[in-house]
């Protein structure tokens, strides 16, 4: 994997990823340190601390003029770009990832604002907001591509997460991919994002809490526990391999919600041998396209990667996993988030998580590696 970084016309970092020949995964260049790049200025981001369920808000107003579903051609994402005052000032690559025009984030924030009453807490909204392209191909989108250039990215994601997690204000590298104007995306080019958060996200503290009780009361991981039932049941499970089994969990929140769970117990990215992330771009690969196969269409999601914070402390308790939020619950309806889910945090599931799985098993299909393939 060999990377080159460039710096952007106002000051913002950007790393091409390249993999040719027969050793293409070993890794050669230097990613650049967001601490080091220059900033592109005061964003008027803060945090803002809600006392009632003891968590951070990001208040970042100036996002309200990020770009809204260009028209053709005016993609910021597509090689070359950075000739149309886009961000890519490269005529090609493999992978790419950058930092975003408009970060909610930055490594070095301005103040926050003084509210004038010490009752109401802020803080700077330090941190690293990146964009990762998957593809030159503006017409795809990461079910659609390879499982080789899935490989790809995950060898990306774990460079990032590697990276990211040096910094000493980094406390948490969250790893997410929203897809779909039902989400609500902008940017119809296949890309995700990393967030660089400087403290730790209130539902992996909620899941780190659960998962270190299991620990302390039985001794074993709550994950690996969740696993092992849900292999001897057999029915939510939509596929597997060697190294990771796909279910839609006994608990599942959305219709279609799929969860991937490494079957080593292991805490990270960083943890995972050659063979594991090859097995992780598979699954990758026939979960996405089972998802595209369910209405025949480009499937709407959230995939978030959980893993364990950056902060120095042990979590041998926890237990790497990917989580899909699909909003779509018939061909054409959609699941809202209204009163009980976001009013009191209760989801209603309008499926059963067993009969989903069945539907989504019966359109896995084999992932076939091409010949000479790392």
């Amino acid at each position: 994997m060999n990377i080159r970084s460039v710096s952007l016309p106002d000051g913002r970092y950007f790393i091409s990823y390249q993999f040719s020949g027969p050793n293409w995964a070993a890794l050669s260049g230097d990613n650049p340190n967001p601490l080091h790049s220059p900033q592109i200025g005061d964003t008027g981001s803060e945090l803002r601390w809600n006392p009632l369920l003891g968590e951070w808000v990001i208040n970042a107003a100036h996002r309200q003029n990020r770009t809204f579903l260009p028209p053709p051609g005016s993609c910021p994402f597509c090689p070359g770009s950075g000739a149309r005052r886009g961000d890519v000032p490269v005529e090609t690559y493999d992978l790419a990832v950058l930092e975003n025009r408009f970060p909610s984030l930055q490594p070095s924030p301005a103040k926050p604002f003084i509210s004038g009453d010490p009752f109401f807490e802020t803080g700077p909204a330090q941190g690293v907001c990146e964009v990762v392209l998957y593809t030159p191909d503006h017409q795809t989108s990461l079910a659609q591509t390879s499982v080789e250039q899935i490989y790809k990215l995950v060898l990306v994601w774990t460079s990032r997460y590697h990276e990211l997690c040096k910094l000493p204000f980094v406390k948490y590298v969250f790893i997410f991919e929203n897809k779909g104007e039902a989400i609500g995306v902008t940017l119809h080019h296949p890309h995700g994002q990393i967030y660089a958060y400087s403290f730790r996200p209130p539902r992996i503290e909620r899941e780190l809490e659960q998962c270190r009780i299991h620990h302390q009361e039985t001794g074993s991981c709550l994950l690996c526990s969740v696993l092992r039932h849900e292999v001897n049941d057999g029915r939510r499970l939509v596929t597997a391999n060697t190294s990771f089994t796909a279910i839609i969990p006994f608990y599942a929140r959305w219709p279609y919600e799929v969860h991937l769970i490494s079957n080593r117990h292991m805490q990270s990215l960083d943890d995972f041998t050659p063979d594991e992330q090859r097995d992780l771009a598979s699954i990758l690969k026939a979960v996405l396209v089972a998802y595209d196969r369910i209405f025949s269409l480009s499937f709407p999601y959230m995939m978030v990667i959980h893993q364990k914070p950056s902060d120095g402390e042990a979590y041998d308790f926890y237990h790497f996993h990917i989580e899909f939020y699909p909003p779509m619950r018939a061909a054409n309806r959609l699941k809202y988030l209204a009163g009980s889910e976001t009013g009191a945090g209760i989801f209603i599931n309008d499926a059963q998580p067993e009969a989903k799985a069945a539907e989504l098993r019966s359109l896995v299909q084999p992932v076939v590696w091409r010949e000479g393939a790392a």
